[in-house]
């Protein structure tokens, strides 16, 4: 055992001895405790002698589905403050929950005020975020499918987000989809949320109670529960339509017949055109009973009223058949989905509004396909239709407004607006036909710049008394741009095609598009105009942002 020991002391020479090996009579650094031999080492890990705060486990997030901290309205951070500050915008309480909101949707994030927090639930944590979310989902679709503009369905649901403390919302609204997002802060993961809308209805008195309820959340007077809203929501759905089926059906023919007296029609043509559209009414109800689209309900239901007025032309009965039909057009064009699309293009919605305009062309050419039929097979069987027999209008202004307001107020009906809105807009729709039989048949003026004029003055008193009822503009303007819409001038390039006519065939209905195009720009325009000389939130008009969301080139 002993010459191992002696040779463990032998010097070992230059040779044997490694570079790196520790010098003779230095003490080695003593290496740090390793705990786990997987410890991070790279160039990101913390120094030693570093104390980092640790939060609480409570506090951590372990995945992307944990709940965040700032889940709940009441935990919400303050808003952020940019190095530049913020600009002073008073929002006065006075003005309609629909400016305030509309005037904060064209602010940048960075620049709208905090929501003030108002303690509508009985839990000091506030409302969860997904349901208040979801709350102002099911309001916006309620206002979406009942033909709400985009740039209103968002002033909405951006209304319902603050009034529960929500800040820094992001509503988007498209033709068939609402989705809106809410980052807590700049370090927080926002939660989005969306909904499809399958389904559409024309009913203005749910349309009304809706805004109500908008109204009462956007009140800071007024505690709603996220309990309470749910109810009321439910009960608006549960709710049926405030006209039965037969009165819609003879509001329907009352329609017609009014709008066949506005072209010169008699009493015979009165009837005739009633029968026809109580006739396509019922069939399209039962079209659209067996699922067919709606495409195919306009063709059928354009079809008796063409039928009616080629078989009065057929037995010489000296009846106007041309004011049969047009009074029974009248009924069918979509000039709610016309002005609806009009202006969300000119609000900055584009492809809400080609959506709308797209939708409106599909049931257009529907009504071209049933009438262009009829006349068609008229036409062949020696219907002798004169084009220019519906325009020798005799001067019956009395009755012609008094016809203009009975098609405002059927129209109404069709709508299912309240009892109580039937007879503003009744009388809106008598003065917008008086203007315009006052500047164009009175005073010789364009038929395009007469319908853009009594337009204007639509959407002016619509959405004054809207402001008055801090309600929608749309139960006052829809049903009292009907005695305006281009139903004579449709009829008559669908006869040019019928009587192989082309060239005059395109210039009617290029002049029914301009009248169309004209009374949709002036609702909208009678619109801001009226937004203009009222109190804005912004304290004057100068300091209004514009609605379109790009500027310059």
């Amino acid at each position: 055992m002993a010459e191992p020991e002696a040779e463990d002391r032998k010097p070992q020479s230059d040779e044997a001895r490694s570079a790196f090996a520790q010098p003779a009579g230095v003490a080695a650094p003593q290496a740090p405790v390793v705990e786990d031999e997987s410890s991070t080492t790279s160039e990101f890990a913390l120094p030693r002698g570093l104390d980092v705060p640790q939060g609480t486990p409570a506090d951590s997030e372990g995945s992307a589905f944990s709940t965040p901290a700032t889940y709940s309205s009441k935990q919400a951070p303050p808003a952020f403050t940019p190095a530049s500050g913020i600009p002073v915008v008073r929002l006065t309480k006075d003005a309609p929950w629909q400016d305030r909101m509309r005037t904060m949707l064209r602010m940048p994030v960075t620049e709208r005020p905090a929501p003030e927090l108002v303690h509508k639930e009985d839990d000091e944590s506030g409302p969860a975020v997904p349901r208040v979310l979801d709350l102002t989902l099911r309001i916006g679709e309620l206002l979406l499918a009942g033909g709400e503009g985009a740039e209103d369905v968002e002033a909405a649901m951006f209304a319902v987000c603050r009034s529960y403390g929500l800040d820094r919302c992001e509503p988007n609204v498209t033709f068939t989809l609402l989705s809106i997002s809410h980052q807590p802060s700049l370090v927080e993961d926002p939660v989005t949320a969306s909904r499809t809308v399958r389904r559409r209805g024309t009913d203005y008195t749910r349309l009304a109670a809706v805004y109500r309820l908008v109204d009462d959340l956007s009140d800071p007077e007024t505690a709603i529960t996220l309990e309470e809203a749910y109810r009321r929501l439910a009960e608006m759905r549960r709710n049926r339509h405030p006209y039965p089926g037969w009165v819609l059906t003879a509001s329907n023919g009352l329609l017609a017949g009014a709008a066949s007296i506005l072209v010169g029609g008699d009493a015979i043509v009165f009837v005739a055109a009633a029968l026809g559209a109580m006739l396509g009414d019922r069939l399209a109800w039962l079209c659209a009973g067996r699922g067919l689209p709606e495409f195919y309900q306009f063709t059928v239901a354009a079809m008796p009223p063409a039928a009616i007025g080629v078989a009065l032309q057929l037995s010489g009965g000296g009846v106007k058949a041309s004011a049969v039909i047009t009074g029974g057009l009248f009924a069918l064009l979509p000039g709610r989905a016309l002005v609806a699309g009009v202006q969300d293009g000119l609000t900055g919605f584009y492809i809400t509004a080609s959506a709308r305009l797209l939708e409106v062309m599909y049931f257009f050419v529907g009504i071209v396909a049933g009438v262009l039929l009829v006349l068609y097979f008229g036409v062949k069987l020696g219907a002798e239709l004169n084009p220019d027999q519906a325009l020798g209008l005799s001067e019956r202004p009395l009755l012609q407004i008094a016809a203009s307001m009975l098609l405002s107020l059927t129209f109404a009906v069709l709508l299912q607006q309240e009892r109580s809105t039937v007879l503003a807009v009744t009388l809106n729709g008598g003065v917008a036909w008086s203007v315009y039989g006052a500047m164009h048949y009175a005073g010789g003026i364009s038929p395009v710049a007469s319908t853009a004029v009594a337009a204007g003055l639509v959407g002016l008193f619509g959405q004054l008394l809207s402001r008055y009822r801090f309600a929608s503009a749309l139960p006052y303007t829809t049903a009292a741009i009907g005695p305006l819409l281009p139903g004579s001038a449709t009829y008559f390039g669908l006869l040019a095609f019928a009587q192989s006519d082309v060239d005059k065939g395109l210039v009617s209905l290029t002049k029914a598009a301009a009248l169309a195009m004209a009374i949709a720009i002036g609702v909208n325009l009678g619109s801001e105009i009226s937004r203009l000389f009222l109190r804005m939130p912004g304290g004057n008009a100068a300091g209004r942002r514009a609605a379109k969301r790009t500027r310059g080139f």
